[in-house]
């Protein structure tokens, strides 16, 4: 029975909860799933500035912690934690191994980063412009598959390191190795991927974000257990946690996690299968416990997503703080007189009211609050345009209203984000081996 655990779902994600796992379960794989849209762009920048770096932030962290830990226990690690550049992360990993000793192998796949492959008059997913009207570009990343991990897994490499891999094909991947499922055999890849899917986002799946005061409690959050599946030849899987550790698994968490950032459940697209989670069933077989089987799905796409990030302006952003009994009113004097100072220099200015209106754009509580804070963000393509902001909400200190605090100022490089896509056949993907002896 393969075994197949998370050990991040995002960048920033916990490391202490991944050592647990691998040291209670006896696992074959364990995927640290860390890329998203903007952190593989904010990567890109990361590496145009340092050509050793591109990868991961916390790459060099997690490692030193796991590595022994992975080693001891013969589990294989699946990452896209390479980001930008997962030649040098592959590099880093294999120095971290020296220093502690450690005998390792690692296979770099690469071959994501497709920016000079692109055409400038291909069409934007998100509007009905051409990625000419996003210039300058500075990064495009295609989301690979399966076929670009395979060769991969076949070195029998203890860490396999990449860049942008679709989330649910890091966790596929292996399944089809251990098993050797076909790349069209459509049907059991869309199972797979399911399970792939309900794993990517770790502890979403064991109660994280689906918790709430209301209606959903969660037992011992503070301690949450990453989750595992154990998967068998037709794809038909559970998904567990490690024995006491925090958090829930149950029909409802797992629901959540399957239905999360899915458009449309019948065709769920990634570079391996159309996916069909509509027929997938659910059945909750023992405490923290759900069985998952009936996944399907239909041929693949034929072209491949690429994420593209190009630069966006500067984004200057200052807060203020206002307290006491007439917090608000005097927080709104402050955004109407940053709007009359900022709206004729910045075609796009946001100014909230950080617990009042901020996050649903309006109040819908009748409390006056007796502290709010001021934050205003405008971008432009001129640094200095975009500085204003800071310097006006700082302004607010002798010349706004009374009793203003606590300013902050920032300006920096805006990066904007869009999709395109990309024919398979401008692909060309390899995984190359490094060791520690």
């Amino acid at each position: 029975m393969l075994k197949i655990g998370v050990g991040a779902g995002f960048s920033g994600d916990r490391i202490d909860a991944a050592e647990t796992l691998i040291n209670n379960v006896d696992l074959d794989y364990i995927v640290f799933e860390c890329l998203a849209e903007r952190t593989i762009a904010l990567a890109q920048q990361r590496k145009k500035e340092n050509h050793q770096t591109g990868y991961d932030p916390l790459l060099e962290k997690r490692i030193r912690r796991i590595l022994p830990l992975l080693i001891k226990k013969n589990v294989k690690l699946i990452t896209n934690m390479g980001a930008a550049n997962p030649y040098a992360g592959g590099e880093k990993i294999i120095e971290i191994a020296k220093e502690l000793g450690i005998p390792c192998k690692v296979a770099v796949v690469t071959g994501d980063d497709v920016l000079d492959k692109l055409d400038e008059n291909e069409g934007v997913l998100e509007s009905e412009k051409s990625l000419k009207n996003y210039q300058p570009l500075h990064s495009a990343n295609a989301y690979l598959g399966v076929e670009a991990l395979l060769p991969a897994l076949e070195t029998e490499a203890d860490v396999i390191i990449t860049g942008r891999v679709a989330d649910p094909s890091l966790f596929l991947a292996p399944q089809v190795y251990y098993y050797g499922w076909e790349l069209d055999d459509y049907k059991t890849l869309g199972q797979g991927t399911v399970i792939g899917h309900l794993l990517e986002c770790g502890c979403q799946v064991s109660g994280g974000y689906f918790a709430d005061t209301l209606q959903k409690s969660v037992p011992n959050i503070v301690d949450i257990g990453m989750p595992y599946a154990e998967i068998d030849k037709s794809g038909h899987a559970t998904i567990k946690k490690a024995d006491n550790t925090g958090g829930l698994i149950d029909l409802r968490t797992v629901k959540e996690q399957l239905l999360y950032e899915v458009h449309d459940p019948k065709r769920y697209l990634t570079p391996d299968v159309m996916a069909d989670f509509t027929t997938v069933h659910l059945e909750e077989t023992g405490e923290n416990a759900v069985s998952i089987q009936g996944g399907t799905g239909s041929e693949r796409p034929k072209d491949l997503k690429v994420s593209v990030g190009y630069q966006a302006g500067y984004v200057g952003v200052g807060e203020i703080s206002y307290a006491g009994t007439d917090a608000l009113e005097r927080a709104e004097w402050a955004k109407e007189i940053l709007q009359a100072r900022l709206e004729s220099s910045l075609a796009e200015l946001r100014i909230d009211l950080v617990g009042v209106s901020s996050v649903h754009r309006k109040a819908y509580r009748d409390a006056t609050p007796y502290e709010v804070r001021v934050r205003a963000a405008g971008r432009h393509t001129h640094k200095e345009v975009a500085e204003l902001v800071g310097e006006e909400v700082e302004a607010l200190y002798l010349n706004g209203p009374a009793a203003g605090g606590g300013v902050r100022k920032s300006v920096t490089d805006s990066t904007g984000i869009v999709s395109t896509m990309i024919s398979r056949n401008d692909i060309t993907y390899r995984a190359q081996v490094l060791e520690s002896k």
